[in-house]
């Protein structure tokens, strides 16, 4: 007898190769993943030198504004009046001060070296100009009156290195001259229109400070002229008469 197959169970009998086929094709391997990468970290050496010098710049900003409020809104007599040893004779002894023009005649002052009164109708030149010799009193203060300023000094007691210093601070600046002043009772004394500093080395910081303050502020002829004077030296005053714009 001959067996029929059933092919309706055939049929309900699940195709095993097919589903291995399936089964090693559905599962897909894992791909590799993307490499890591690993942060080297932000490069701060640049960033905090960029820092820094924007700190230093802030902080010179700042110091020069609180410098120019602390000192530039300021008048300069107020400013000369800081200085520290600084004689005012504009307060002190106003009376001193005149400002005649006497010619052909020594004159006595008050205060020597001098810083204000009758004068020469002649200056002594005082476009950085420096004396080896003793100058006249008589022209010096016209100078002043100019708005020079007179550094003077005693031969006897400045070292040459010092002399040499003061020199350095006064040649080739417009109203400014320097002399030897022989009875000066200080190494270094500094005359402007109504005021003098003494000082016993020219390494003192207040000879700058004086000189800033005062040259040309001081002058009681604003615009007067420090060229065109006498420039010869010696203790007697030259009698030539009032010299033009004097």
């Amino acid at each position: 007898m001959t067996t029929k197959t059933n092919k309706g169970d055939r049929r309900n009998q699940p195709p095993i190769a097919a589903q291995r086929n399936k089964s090693k094709g559905g599962r897909k391997g894992r791909k590799p993943g993307a490499p890591v990468k690993v942060s080297q970290g932000r490069n701060w050496g640049p960033i905090m030198m960029f820092v820094a010098v924007g700190v230093i710049a802030a902080g010179i900003i700042g110091y020069a504004f609180w410098a120019q409020r602390d000192t530039g809104s300021l008048e300069w007599s107020d400013r000369a009046a800081a200085i520290e040893g600084i004689v005012d004779y504009r307060a002190e002894n106003p009376e001193m001060l005149t400002n005649g023009h006497v010619n052909g005649q020594p004159l006595q002052y008050e205060v020597l070296p001098p810083v204000g009164g009758d004068h020469n109708g002649a200056w002594q030149n005082c476009q950085g100009n420096v004396y080896d010799a003793p100058i006249a009193n008589e022209h010096a203060v016209h100078s002043l009156e100019h708005g020079a300023v007179w550094v003077t000094y005693n031969p006897d007691t400045l070292p040459a290195d010092q002399v040499s210093e003061l020199t350095s601070l006064v040649e080739g600046t417009d109203m400014m001259l320097l002399s030897p002043f022989p009875e000066l009772d200080a190494p270094i004394s500094l005359q402007a229109w109504g005021y003098q500093l003494k000082v016993d080395s020219a390494s003192d910081p207040r000879i700058n400070e004086f000189v800033r303050t005062l040259r040309l502020n001081a002058s009681m002829e604003p615009g007067a002229t420090c060229s065109g004077g006498i420039t010869a030296t010696g203790t007697v005053p030259q009698d030539v008469g009032d010299q033009l714009g004097g």
